[in-house]
């Protein structure tokens, strides 16, 4: 389990929803009998073709999850260390993650620096 994986806690912390697992595979929400969450993964029920199993990193949650850490990273070293969590998941399991998902997360920690910098160089004039 790396260390995005063990903050972002996805069995516990996200709400996966019948819907966005629909649309992640393409298929109509009647199709999903039921949906569960476990520890490392995602099992789906379909009436379609038995079970299946779905990562945790393709789905929508996911990225809003690790894009709700990064705008929340109180300070550049915090949001150091998240961005090289994000990157060593992203090569460990380059195959989970869409390319479009590392641009967003990568525009996203580019523009929290960023803020954190111009509110850090703010703090040190006021002192």
């Amino acid at each position: 389990m790396t260390p995005l994986f063990r903050r972002i806690q996805p069995s516990k912390k996200l709400r996966i929803t019948v819907r966005s697992i629909a649309q992640m595979l393409k298929i109509s929400q009647n199709l999903i009998k039921r949906v569960e969450s476990w520890a490392n993964v995602v099992f789906v029920h379909r009436l379609d073709k038995g079970g299946q199993f779905i990562s945790y990193r393709r789905l929508e949650e996911w990225q809003n999850a690790i894009a709700h850490q990064i705008q929340t990273s109180p300070t550049l070293s915090e949001l150091s260390q998240l961005t090289t969590s994000i990157r060593h998941d992203s090569r460990k399991f380059k195959k989970q993650y869409l390319q479009q998902t590392l641009d967003f997360l990568n525009q996203m920690c580019i523009e929290r620096q960023d803020t954190l910098e111009i509110w850090e160089s703010l703090n040190s004039l006021a002192s």
